[in-house]
């Protein structure tokens, strides 16, 4: 046995080649992306980028029918979007195991809401494990398999964004090699109609009563003994911070919090004269130790906003007030768009055409803010165009003239567009919406690291493939209009967005450049501000450009060549030409 030093997402990739998996499935999005990263290192697991969450549950769920061992992996709003097949394979079972990973993300880090993803397992039907740190990770994830074989189901382990990017020493041990036991016809099992559900839904309930009893033997429910009358409850992240603040409390550690061991919470509770509920999020434990008739504190001292920490922990366990989480006295330090990102221009662009731009989830949402100002609405992944076409269709009820003429955009990215775009895409057309749909195409899934999409040519594993372009996409769904400019030629993108938003039907403009931090090929020489020349307009700054800034005392602007990849962006939008290309490097 040897160790490592490994993220909890590292961990979960370990503990999946130790486990003898043989496919993995994800779409990338933080805190869950390193895991596929992690599994595409082991040459023993297929692993693939699919197009999107629901596609990548049912690549895993196919190969479960195989008999394969199977791992699918997302942040917590991923399997919003795989929910279909996930309920549906509650009842199928899992023939190879089947482990599904959602990463939670408190505090929002990178995420749009908090959602809790226990009760993604509660409603569903199927077994939640909830891992501390990287050790659990990788042992859990092992042990996920074997629960999921044993017992017939998927099986959820749940991490938050703590356990998926901290650090720790993990001891690792050899993969065991599982044979793929190969598929069988079985339409009782694998064919959901009503007269085979019915029939698979007792079968499932029978195995929540088969799991029950397991909660309740298994170690990874352990009562630790404390030298005081407090108990805490406590599970994943949250039980290593309430360890540290209170190492002398009776602690009941819940690895698997779903099916609750109930029989172990009773008997917990008749040792200690007060418990507290430590858990991340929703009171999903305190609300079922409730329901028991057990008298708890949880969220009225432990907020449920926001991630936990050792101080916020020792604060609702010590002090008399609960927790108050005040987000507002962090200075505001706003993201902005990378020096030379391929999506400032056409932010610049559409910020000037007065149109109502709804976007989608990617580097690009950055548009939103000062000074481009050029995004109105973020709601999921692909409703940039779904939006767009609800927003038309409302304002042609309206009698107003200056609501009925308003242009509608969507600003929607490559990776996105294959995601869960192209459907709103064919509604559109379909419906004869006048709308124009804007492709960032920066030819890679730019906002959670870089990673391989159907158009970039390549897979996860760094096999050669078809690739596959947007534009003929669009065209191939009906689009008349399509125009695929570089956004880096501001004159020749303009034209191409003044036109498409002029059309009383569907237009599709694909912006394409490679980012510039994944092709550092296409940088060129730093571009300079020449004093004598600028009229201190504020034109370029309005780019918001980190490389670009203005000088108050001499009312100039000024380019930083450290931050500078030579987009010339700033020397095409300058009226009176005072910004050069350097001669020098």
């Amino acid at each position: 046995m040897n160790k490592k030093f490994l993220s909890g997402d590292e961990a979960v990739a370990q503990g999946a080649w130790e486990a003898g998996c043989h496919v993995a499935a994800s779409y990338p999005g933080t805190p869950a992306t390193e895991i596929l990263e992690a599994v595409a290192t082991y040459p023993e697991i297929y692993c693939e980028w699919s197009t999107n969450e629901k596609v990548a549950y049912e690549v895993a769920l196919g190969a479960s029918m195989a008999g394969a061992r199977a791992l699918y992996a997302s942040k917590h709003v991923g399997l919003n979007v795989a929910a279909d097949p996930f309920f549906s394979s509650a009842y199928i079972g899992s023939k190879g195991g089947l482990v599904v990973v959602t990463a939670d993300d408190p505090s929002m880090h990178s995420s749009q809401n908090e959602q809790d993803n226990r009760y993604y397992g509660i409603a569903a039907k199927v077994p939640v494990l909830c891992p501390s740190d990287s050790q659990e990770c990788k042992d859990f994830t092992r042990l996920a398999f074997e629960i999921s074989e044993r017992f017939n189901v998927p099986v959820i382990v749940r991490l938050t964004t703590r356990t998926s990017h901290a650090n720790s020493v993990v001891e690792c041990g050899d993969r065991v090699e599982v044979p793929v036991k190969g598929y069988e016809k079985n339409i009782a099992k694998n064919l959901i109609l009503p007269m085979f559900a019915r029939k698979l839904h007792a079968s499932l309930e029978e195995r929540m009563l088969a799991l029950k009893e397991f909660s309740e033997t298994t170690d990874i429910n352990r009562v630790e003994k404390g030298e005081d009358g407090v108990g805490i409850i406590a599970d994943g992240v949250a039980y290593t911070y309430a360890k540290e603040v209170y190492p002398s409390a009776w602690f009941l550690k819940l690895g698997m919090i779903h099916p609750l061991p109930e029989a172990k919470v009773r008997e917990f509770a008749s040792k200690v004269k007060k418990i507290y509920i430590v858990e991340e999020n929703d009171p999903v434990i305190e609300q079922a130790v409730k329901a028991m008739g057990i008298g708890c504190i949880g969220k009225e001292k432990v907020p449920r906003v926001l991630e936990l920490n050792p101080d916020r922990v020792r604060q609702a366990l010590f002090d008399e007030k609960p927790v108050k989480i005040d987000t507002g006295d962090v200075p505001a330090r706003p993201p902005a768009l990378c020096p030379g990102c391929t999506h400032r221009p056409v932010f610049h662009i559409l910020s000037r055409l007065k149109t109502v731009i709804t976007g989608d989830i990617g580097c690009y949402t950055l548009g939103a803010l000062p000074p481009l100002n050029a995004m109105d609405t973020c709601v999921d992944m692909g409703a940039s165009i779904t939006v767009a076409h609800g927003i038309r269709k409302a304002l042609d009820k309206i009698e107003d003239a200056k609501q009925k003429d308003k242009k509608i955009v969507a600003v929607i990215g490559d990776s996105t567009f294959f995601h869960s775009g192209m459907t709103g895409l064919v509604n559109a057309v379909y419906n004869s919406s006048p709308i124009t749909i804007v492709i960032m195409d920066n030819r890679i899934t730019a906002m959670t690291g870089h990673q391989q999409h159907p158009g970039t040519g390549k897979t996860l594993m760094g096999k050669e493939t078809t690739q596959i372009e947007a534009a003929e996409v669009a065209r191939a769904f009906g689009v008349k209009h399509v125009w695929v400019v570089d956004p880096n030629n501001y004159k020749e993108t303009k034209e191409a967005l003044t036109e498409a938003v002029s059309l009383d039907e569907p237009a599709v403009v694909v912006a394409s450049r490679a980012c510039p931090l994944y092709d550092r090929s296409q940088w060129k020489k730093p571009y300079w501000v020449n004093p004598d020349e600028c009229n201190g307009c504020k034109i370029c700054v309005g780019l918001g450009c980190p490389a670009i800034s203005f000088d108050a005392e001499t009312k100039k602007a000024k380019v930083m060549p450290v931050l500078c990849t030579g987009c010339s962006v700033c020397a095409q939008v300058c009226p009176k030409g005072a910004i050069h290309a350097s001669e020098n490097d």
